[in-house]
């Protein structure tokens, strides 16, 4: 008889089992620091940063769009995959869609704003070869992408129950 515990498991379930054992055997109390939120985060992130720079080189590379629409268009490609992979990977939401996609539209667009056309366009516009530019600049979104995840768009809605006061610890 197959154990009910095992089939039932998702794929998002083990995703998140296999972050916290990493997490879990990180060095140097690290391990207390870095959710495993973070590092899923990291891994699907860096996957999906992958596709936007994969549809990048085909759109200005070799279909020879400008750099600006065919940064656009691959972002706009990247951040949905994104989006629905750390929803549903990382951070198993379970909340309405509707409201969390257009809260995350939002962080997008000020996002696409500040670093991808104010860091990558400018820093390609000065010169530096537009990958490295992109590279230059998904770092600096790294980081604002997933404060914003974790703690605007994914983040836990349920209320806060107060916990039941102890009784001190009295020593005689």
């Amino acid at each position: 008889m197959p154990d009910l515990a095992r089939t039932t498991d998702s794929v998002a379930d083990r995703f998140t089992r296999w972050c916290e054992a990493v997490v879990a055997r990180l060095p140097c109390g690290l391990n207390h620091l870095v959710p495993p939120t973070f590092l899923g985060f990291a891994l699907i992130n860096g996957f999906t940063f992958g596709v936007d720079l994969a549809l990048l080189t085909v759109f200005h590379g070799w279909c020879g769009l400008p750099v600006w629409l065919s940064v656009t268009v691959a972002y706009i490609c990247a951040f949905g995959l994104s989006f629905v992979l750390n929803r549903t990977f990382n951070f198993h939401s379970h909340a309405p869609v509707g409201r969390q996609a257009a809260v995350y539209v939002v962080v997008v667009v000020i996002n696409y704003l500040a670093f991808i056309l104010g860091v990558g366009s400018g820093l390609a516009a000065l010169g530096l070869e537009y990958h490295l530019s992109r590279l230059l600049a998904g770092a600096c979104e790294a980081v604002y992408m997933y404060t914003a995840m974790r703690w605007v768009v994914f983040r836990n809605r349920e209320p806060v129950r107060p916990q039941p006061e102890l009784a001190p610890d009295v020593r005689f």
